[in-house]
């Protein structure tokens, strides 16, 4: 178990102060930081973090940043981003990583929000962004930009400066300031507010959650000693440094495990960059394993007779070991012949060429995940487990033990965190790691908390194993017109297992019965049509063919099989367009915004439950330009027997 006194030494530690440690500890001895380039992977020693974390510091003093003062940050996972935010910190200021996906309106409403006088970006898109909003942003003194292609013509705007120019400005801040860092970062205290990082925004506008130093090592402390973390041990940093996962993970976890912290070349690359690193546990969301299970299945199912019937006598056997597993049933010795069989010739090499062959653990999160897509990778070997948090729990805090893995389940809470469930079946937790409050937003702060217990909006219940069952979000909770309740959540993930969907919304609050707005998977969708000779020019028009609708009822139908009578669709239509953050359909994590698609497709939805047979639309979409354009057509609404 993590020990008392390691938790209440890191806990009286910033993080800063942590790096400090580390770099007296280790120096260059061990790997802080690799970071893969032109196909070489560049490493980063304990001494080096420190060094470029001071360098950096010195950088912003020279731009006058004090303590208290906020830095936003629009950046990719690269290490100059563990070096700028940790800067920030070392001077006491507080950081707000943004995503880059975001339109330029966006973040000049987020960077004026809190009057960030320092803004760090990635390359020229971002840039290009800012200048596009710079009249919005009269408390940004400079932006500082890590990439420097195609920024020549940009070099004499003097809002602007490298984050090469800024490490020579803070070289020259150390020679004529020798002790001014060292001693701002010992000005530091853990109660002090680290990060503030943005809530989903599904119901509205983002609220900014505050997450102190001590927050985040109490949270370190618990992973470290429930995932067991050693020294140097690899951790492949691939969710935005703006998801409260690789916050946790880059500004807690590697700090207070020392822990090494893997940036891959590209997004592209991911898989690749799996097999070289061989990292051991990864959390990712759950659109990820979703994604990576239809990309498995579209594939399997254009191999050849003998690889197919192959896979899936090994996807059989695989899924009776895990029932088996989770009943804690003993295996016969025939099923564990069969199982070591389709171990050498099914599961290992797929887990290979996936990457993930070294996992000994691997986490989703972020949104509920159908237990059939952890079924799919459990029976494949793979140690997938749910787990569960939120950004105001500093992260996740609820995760499956090895030996008890439930599919429905989010498991049990970490070493210091107590979790149960109110009256109304909201699931409460107490740690030491629940966020500071809402920035700017004290109503906010004292309604998420319930004597001391942090409310999560989710419904809930703990079973009789002590595992935790998240029902979904309370407000989203339908009750038809019968008065039965259910979690829309339940059957959207579901229908998204299959590999032509994409994205699916269900509705039926006070309604007879339920209905659902599908995209579908426009690769996967777009790959069938073509091996079936069926033309189309773009995904409005794919979505409207008729034998794609086929396609997509056979699908709901299998969805509705497994369903209760009260959760089964009756209807659906293929949305013409898909959901886009950008719309504000999305959140920037992926997550439905289900009032705003509501109201936005209101028409539609009434068309469902009127007993028509389509309906005509106009609808409007955002070009990544800001140009608006406009769509007409007309949907066929689509009875499920």
């Amino acid at each position: 178990m993590y020990k008392e006194e390691q938790h209440k030494t890191k806990t009286r530690l910033t993080l800063p102060q942590l790096l400090v440690e580390n770099a007296t500890t280790y120096g260059d001895t061990k790997t802080a930081i690799r970071e893969k380039a032109y196909g070489i992977w560049q490493k980063y020693n304990w001494a080096d973090y420190c060094r470029y974390m001071r360098t950096t510091a010195a950088g912003y003093a020279s731009l006058n940043l004090k303590r208290g003062e906020n830095v936003c940050m629009i950046v990719h996972n690269h290490p100059e981003w563990l070096f700028s935010e940790l800067a920030a910190h070392a001077l006491g200021a507080t950081t707000l990583n943004l995503f880059t996906s975001s339109i330029a309106d966006e973040l000049a409403f987020s960077i004026k929000r809190i009057n960030s006088p320092v803004v760090v970006v990635q390359d020229q898109e971002q840039v290009d962004k800012l200048l596009e909003v710079k009249e919005k942003l009269p408390q940004t003194k400079k932006v500082v930009y890590i990439d420097p292609t195609g920024m020549t013509s940009y070099e004499d705007d003097p809002w602007l400066i490298s984050y090469a120019g800024l490490l020579e400005e803070g070289e020259k801040f150390i020679k004529n300031h020798p002790d001014f860092i060292e001693n701002e970062i010992n000005k530091g205290r853990p109660e002090d507010i680290a990060v503030m990082i943005q809530t989903s925004g599904t119901t509205g506008i983002p609220k900014l959650a505050m997450l102190s130093h001590r927050n985040l090592t109490t949270m370190a402390g618990q992973w470290v000693d429930a995932a067991k973390i050693k020294p140097e041990e690899n951790w492949l940093s691939m969710s935005p440094p703006a998801w409260i996962v690789d916050q946790m993970w880059g500004m807690g976890v590697a700090l207070g495990s020392a822990m090494c912290m893997n940036f891959p070349e590209t997004a592209e690359t991911v898989l690749e960059d799996f097999r070289d690193i061989g990292p051991s546990m990864i959390i990712t969301s759950s659109r990820f394993w979703e994604d990576m299970a239809s990309r498995i299945r579209v594939k399997i199912s254009d191999a050849g007779w003998l690889k197919k019937k192959l896979f899936y006598l090994g996807e059989k056997i695989g899924k009776k070991v895990v029932e088996k597993q989770s009943h804690k049933e003993p295996l016969p010795l025939s099923l564990q012949a069969l199982y070591q069989v389709m171990s050498v010739a099914v599961y290992r090499p797929l887990l290979d060429r996936l990457g993930c062959a070294r996992f000994r653990s691997a986490f989703t999160g972020g949104h509920p995940i159908s237990p059939d897509v952890i079924l799919f990778f459990r029976a494949m070997g793979l140690n997938l487990k749910q787990c569960y948090g939120l950004t105001e729990s500093c992260g996740i805090f609820q995760i499956q033990p090895d030996d008890e893995v439930k599919l429905e389940t989010v498991g049990k809470p970490l070493t210091l965190t107590e979790v149960k469930i109110a009256d109304d079946q909201e699931v409460l937790v107490k740690s030491e790691a629940n966020f500071s409050g809402y920035h700017n937003d004290y109503e906010s702060t004292q309604n998420a908390f319930e004597n001391g217990w942090l409310k999560t909006g989710d419904a809930g219940y703990i079973d009789n194993d002590g595992h935790l069952l998240i029902i979904g979000r309370k407000e989203d909770i339908i009750r038809n017109k019968s008065g039965e309740a259910f979690s829309p959540d339940f059957i959207e993930t579901r229908l998204k297992f299959s590999p032509y969907i994409k994205e699916a919304v269900t509705f039926g609050e006070a309604r007879p019965y339920i209905t659902a707005m599908i995209n579908i998977d426009l690769g996967n969708v777009g790959n069938w049509a073509e091996d079936r000779m069926i033309p189309y020019t773009t995904y409005m028009d794919l979505s409207q063919q008729q034998a794609v609708e086929e396609l997509i009822l056979k699908e709901v139908i299998t969805v509705n099989e497994q369903l209760p009578e009260v959760m089964k669709i009756k209807k659906f239509v293929l949305l013409y367009k898909l959901l886009d953050a950008d719309d504000e359909e999305l959140t920037r994590t992926g997550k439905v915004r289900r009032r705003f698609v509501y109201g936005l497709y209101l028409k539609i939805i009434e068309a469902m439950y009127n007993n028509q047979k389509n309906v005509e639309v106009t609808g409007k979409v955002k070009y990544r330009d800001g140009r608006i354009g406009e769509i007409d057509t007309t949907i066929n609404i689509i009875n499920v027997s």
